[in-house]
């Protein structure tokens, strides 16, 4: 039996990255909501692979996605991409209430994986949250948020 590929991120992902190295034409394929799903995830991954800026505002632009499960994704991996790019697109999706907890709990989680400062004001807002999961998601990105940006700082944080 073959084994699912893992990815640089270290992670074996729903669906393989797509060859495609646009960034124009993969933010057209994750964006369309006529296209296949599997299609769309093959756009995300390649966009997480490509890195930068304009994939980060690829991936932000299918937040208008219909699909909670497309939007929980693209909080993962920009989580897994650690552009600081992305920390106000996630804060966004954290803040709307109207958002699916899965996106809104991943974007939480995403936020503490970037590692910048700047989600602290936003997630301790969050940590008194009605809903136990965006609560509970809150307060474990924060205490990895300190972590990661501990990381960078060259010293280790005790338990």
């Amino acid at each position: 039996m073959n084994k699912p590929e893992v990815s640089e991120f270290d992670s074996v992902d729903p669906a393989p990255a797509s060859d495609i190295l646009s960034v124009p034409t993969l933010r057209e394929t994750i964006c369309n909501e006529e296209e296949r799903m599997f299609l769309r995830m093959r756009a995300l991954f390649a966009l997480r692979n490509i890195g930068g800026n304009d994939a980060v505002e690829a991936l932000a632009a299918a937040y208008s996605s219909k699909s909670a499960l497309l939007k929980h994704e693209i909080a993962y991996v920009m989580g897994q991409m650690q552009e600081p790019a992305a920390v106000p697109h996630l804060i966004s999706r954290l803040e709307d209430r109207d958002e699916d907890l899965m996106v809104r709990h991943e974007a939480a989680e995403a936020l503490g994986a970037i590692g910048d400062r700047a989600a602290l004001a936003t997630l301790s807002k969050f940590i008194g949250d009605p809903e136990p999961v965006i609560a509970e998601s809150c307060e474990v990105a924060m205490d990895l948020l300190e972590y990661v940006a501990s990381k960078s700082l060259n010293y280790e944080m005790t338990d």
